[in-house]
């Protein structure tokens, strides 16, 4: 029996609202392995917003491929992996920064955040990373 998701099933997990880890090549060392918030829509790429001179975004624009994982934490187990091709792009406040703050952290605190990290809907250096899944590994130990 596998315990690998269906397309739609693996798609709608990753669409919820979790944090991901991403997995980016760090030459030298092991894998550079952060969390992030981020957006995904079924059938489309997943989205996240970062400081234009991080760590992360230096070591994509070198070697831009990265991989996402995301988990349910709780009893029945289950994840989704993607790996894929990364973009670097300019950020937009209202989608890329706002969306992301309110969806995470709801309406109040997501507001306060945005105020404390880009006064003025500045988005400074922040950039938003695209990656476009080709690869997908899926498990999910509530279907065994």
């Amino acid at each position: 029996m596998s315990l690998a998701m269906s397309k739609a099933a693996r798609e709608a997990f990753l669409a919820e609202t979790r944090v991901g880890l991403v997995g980016i090549q760090d030459p030298g060392r092991g894998p550079l392995v952060v969390p992030v918030w981020y957006r995904y829509e079924p059938g489309g790429a997943v989205r996240f917003a970062t400081g234009g001179t991080s760590r992360k975004v230096l070591r994509l624009r070198e070697h831009p491929r990265m991989t996402l994982c995301v988990q349910n934490e709780t009893p029945p187990y289950s994840y989704v992996t993607v790996e894929g091709p990364a973009t670097i792009g300019p950020a937009e406040y209202e989608r890329d920064l706002e969306e992301m703050a309110y969806r995470y952290l709801g309406e109040e605190f997501g507001r306060g955040y945005l105020e404390a990290t880009h006064p003025g809907r500045a988005v400074g250096d922040t950039v938003v990373v695209t990656l476009t899944p080709e690869r997908w590994w899926s498990v999910d130990y509530g279907s065994a």
